[in-house]
């Protein structure tokens, strides 16, 4: 219990900016419960005065000014009684009406906001984090964290918070009023709690543990969904519909087998509690009944008794319910709690430097960098210098570490050991966004947005004027195309650039990069889906756009490093040799190896 209670006090942590909104529904709260206990009291009057025109018959330990009022009831005629009751209930179930239904709107803008908040902060982090942490999460379980466990905090704060205030304050009226008419009656009653209370525990724990992995499942589909929609065309190319179809089947299968586990226990503890208290019920009408048969008590307050004790069933039931709910909100208030309790590894130092050019180089100094660091360094020792100017070609196996290396220049990852200097200043000392204002981009996983071809293009250079982004659309050569668009510069490109062709969003992704005019330039696999119509056009406007800028080329081709300033030969993590294409091809070099394979020297 006081691990649940720790859990839970951590999930209402996320209602803190709506405070006074709770605090306002819970008083609306408590006069609505107190409307409820007004009209389970016209029992009294409406059975003793109107139905039967018997004296009602109260405790001897009433207050003196509760024995005045139904001493002016008795004296009064039952018609002259009825028609009170009349007025007062019409007047009381509007008032209540009014109240539950502020009480219910105040909740729902306390959830919906945390939601907000919530998924804010959740994307906020997942900015915040550094690239390393996607190489371990799948994107369907991110987006799980932020669409499903979110919703299900919503349902905890909104509906099973108000209904945990607003239920335990009409369990507390109604075990007053019972303790206050007949406490010995009352006190046989509550005997019977530990037995509603001991299932309720032991299934939550259940329905904990369900939840769990309901919601690992749930992550396992938006996974699945992901991957097949993005990689729709291998999908159909390879006729893997039905596999896929029946990965689909069997994880939706568990999902769907987990959930009716959960719902089972949760839908048992209903019957369960709604049994033990009418044994309660049918133990408190054999004695109590016997009092009214000898005159001892009058219908109405007995009907009072009575009514206060099975009106205590219903909060018993509906907080069950809602410890059964808080389970699966807990589950997922675990697993938003460990997104946003990640640590951030690329962290700007409060007293960051200002940085607004770039004059003179680029150094690595002794670097070292590794993903995990229970995993092998995937660089090693790696010294490089980088004059301002300067076309810089990494080129050596796939996973030498060519891409890690440049993605250190931005601070995408940093480094465990030596440093990353920018004009003698090391990148962690420097400000994240001036940093990467000097910086620009294009790489062979080619990134567009489902957003029209102008609103791409400009996506690095806010506030980009159209003469200059179809400026940098012809250096790209992708004017012409894009002028054949339906739309020309105001189509939609679709989701990851879908509409258009392989050659088409690299062009694109290459005028981004035009029209961002950053001293520094990272090209990873820049030419990489060229066709060949164009392939040497684009070569051309990327050596234009190059000259006077520090390049760094990324490229499998040798072909098109040949006119780099210094060639980088990369090997398992190490820089091998360095030199340009002329020394590096006149001797024995493992760039001369890689030459010679390609080309089939």
């Amino acid at each position: 219990m006081k691990s649940y209670l720790k859990e839970y006090f951590k999930l209402l942590k996320f209602t803190r900016p709506y405070r006074g909104v709770l605090a306002l529904a819970f008083l609306c709260m408590g006069v609505s419960t107190i409307f409820d206990g007004i009209s389970l009291g016209m029992i009294v009057p409406v059975s003793d005065r109107i139905l039967t025109n018997k004296e009602i018959i109260l405790p001897s330990h009433v207050p003196s000014f509760v024995v005045n009022l139904i001493t002016k009831l008795n004296e009064l005629e039952p018609l002259v009684v009825l028609k009170g009751i009349v007025i007062v209930i019409i007047a009381l179930f509007l008032f209540k009406g009014f109240f539950l239904f502020m009480q219910n709107y105040l909740m729902n803008v306390a959830g919906q906001g945390v939601v907000k908040e919530v998924r804010n902060s959740i994307y906020k982090k997942f900015h915040d984090l550094s690239l390393d942490f996607y190489s371990k999460k799948r994107t369907g379980e991110l987006i799980s964290r932020i669409t499903n466990d979110v919703s299900l905090i919503t349902h905890a704060i909104s509906s099973s918070l108000a209904e945990l205030i607003y239920q335990s304050m009409q369990l507390a009226l109604f075990t007053f009023l019972a303790f206050y008419l007949y406490w010995k009656l009352a006190l046989v009653s509550f005997v019977l709690f530990p037995l509603i209370l001991f299932p309720v525990v032991r299934l939550g724990k259940r329905i904990k543990k369900f939840s769990f992995e309901v919601q690992n499942k749930m992550a396992d589909l938006n996974s699945l969904l992901a991957e097949t929609i993005q990689g729709a065309y291998i999908v159909k190319v390879f006729n893997r519909e039905d596999y896929e179809l029946n990965r689909f089947k069997k994880i939706n299968h568990h999902y769907y087998k987990f959930m009716l586990k959960s719902i089972k226990r949760k839908e048992m503890l209903s019957p369960i509690t709604e049994f033990i208290g009418a044994l309660g019920a049918v133990v408190i009408l054999l004695v109590a009944g016997k009092e009214v048969i000898a005159g001892k008590l009058s219908f109405g307050i007995f009907g009072l008794f009575m009514g206060s004790l099975m009106s205590m069933i219903k909060p018993l039931k509906r907080l069950s319910k809602v410890h059964a709910e808080n389970q699966h909100a807990l589950a997922a208030s675990h697993r938003i709690y460990d997104i946003l309790g990640e640590e951030i590894k690329i962290i700007e130092k409060h007293n960051a430097l200002s940085i607004n050019e770039f004059k003179g180089g680029i150094e690595f100094s002794g670097v070292w960098f590794t993903y995990n660091e229970e995993e092998d360094f995937v660089l090693k020792d790696i010294k490089l210098e980088v004059k301002k100017g300067e076309t810089v070609a990494l080129v050596g196996h796939s996973g030498a570490g060519k891409s890690t290396l440049v993605g250190l220049i931005p601070r995408l990852y940093d480094s465990q050991k030596g440093r990353v200097l920018i004009d003698g200043e090391d990148v962690k000392e420097l400000k994240i966004k001036d940093l990467r204002s000097l910086i620009a981009v294009v790489s062979q996983d080619l990134v567009l947005f489902n957003a029209t071809v102008r609103d791409n293009i400009a996506y690095g250079r806010e506030g980009a004027t159209d003469q200059e982004i179809e400026e940098a659309a012809k250096k790209a050569f992708a004017y012409d195309f894009i002028q054949r668009l339906p739309q020309g510069f105001s189509t939609v490109i679709g989701d990851r650039g879908f509409r258009l062709s392989g050659g088409e969003r690299q062009r694109i992704s290459i005028a981004r990069a035009i029209l961002r005019d950053a001293p520094i330039l990272i090209l990873d696999e820049a030419t990489s889906q060229l066709d060949s119509s164009s392939e040497q056009l684009i070569k051309e406007a990327l050596y234009n756009l190059m000259k006077g800028k520090t390049t760094f080329v990324i490229a499998h081709r040798l072909s098109t490093v040949q006119k780099a300033d210094k060639i980088v030969v990369m090997d398992k993590g190490r820089i091998a040799e360095e030199g340009d294409h002329t020394s590096l091809i006149s001797r024995k070099s493992l760039y001369k190896k890689l030459y010679d394979l390609q080309f089939n020297v």
